[in-house]
């Protein structure tokens, strides 16, 4: 894939990557990979700010409603399949832009995953078993002392991504934290980062105004509709764990919903900030991006 780039827009939750995605893929005549690890599953639409219908039209979305919220999937997984869509795609296109917010997910595609071992079956039933008899809390603090960086770029609350940080230490008595940090493999495309940003006040309320509309769309009836599945890992995420707390009012739990989104998006800045690749911009300057991604191909094409 030689002479071939890949595009990448990261950034927090409700600060335009779709948008800007779709404008960059029009005026660069590309397609669009979704590395978003929620908008995957087709069953949950609402709460996981897809792009719009009008916004698929305008642009090819590719890894969008391709799987079902009872097919485990693994960031592993994701990125054999999006370097195999890459390579169909670059058989008539020289760009394609890659878009989300799952900083584990772009880093799959965007440098490999395969330092990370598997985890035996025997260490991953024992760390659960653990969970079950001593609560998430217990494991998390399990976590912060073996594995304190990992510990705090990830949703605490999230039990997968805790155990995942468990099950490295005790398959290969290395922090998942180091083995993320060696050296990338080469991967046989170019990458130009775009970070999306915004004022922290302005992106907090970007995010509130997101949930209201959610809402207004319809959240509480997916939500609803969903309950019987919500033991499911991707139901335990912002925006669909807070409704299924015992004992909250939907107020409350809207409310949470708010507060666990921008604490979301602080912790998906730490994560992309990390990477010294990215240049950050606001979305309202579309043509400094526009220019920045002419700049750069030229500079590799000539």
């Amino acid at each position: 894939m030689k002479n071939k780039t890949v595009i990448f827009v990261v950034g927090p939750t409700a600060v335009g990557k779709t948008a800007l995605a779709v404008e960059v893929a029009l005026h660069f005549n590309c397609e669009i990979i979704s590395a978003d690890s929620r908008q995957f599953y087709r069953e949950i639409s609402i709460g996981t700010a897809k792009p719009t219908a009008a916004e698929m039209r305008e642009v090819p979305h590719h890894f969008i409603d391709n799987l079902s919220i009872v097919d485990p999937y693994s960031a592993g997984q994701f990125e054999i399949e999006a370097e195999a869509k890459l390579r169909q795609l670059f058989t008539h296109k020289d760009l394609v832009v890659v878009v989300g917010g799952s900083g584990l997910f772009i880093n799959a595609l965007a440098f490999g995953l395969d330092d990370i071992p598997s985890t035996p079956q025997e260490i991953r039933a024992a760390l659960n078993q653990e969970c079950e008899e001593k609560g998430l809390p217990a494991m998390v603090e399990k976590l912060l002392a073996i594995d304190p960086e990992y510990a705090q770029s990830v949703d605490v609350k999230n039990k997968h991504r805790v155990l995942r940080g468990l099950e490295v230490f005790e398959t290969a008595s290395t922090r998942l934290s180091d083995l993320q940090k060696r050296k990338p493999k080469t991967k046989d495309f170019n990458a130009i980062w775009i970070g999306l940003d915004l004022p922290r006040a302005t992106l907090y309320q970007r995010i509130n105004q997101r949930v209201d509309l959610m809402l207004s769309q319809g959240l509480l009836e997916e939500v609803e509709l969903l309950r019987p599945y919500s033991h499911l890992s991707p139901l335990k995420t912002v925006g669909y764990q807070e409704f299924y707390l015992p004992d909250l009012t939907v107020e409350t739990a809207v409310e949470c919903v708010k507060r666990n989104s921008r604490r979301y998006a602080k912790r998906q800045l730490t994560w992309f900030r990390k990477n010294q690749r990215v240049t950050w911009f606001s979305p309202q300057e579309k043509e400094k991006i526009f220019q920045l991604i002419t700049d750069q191909i030229d500079e590799r094409t000539h």
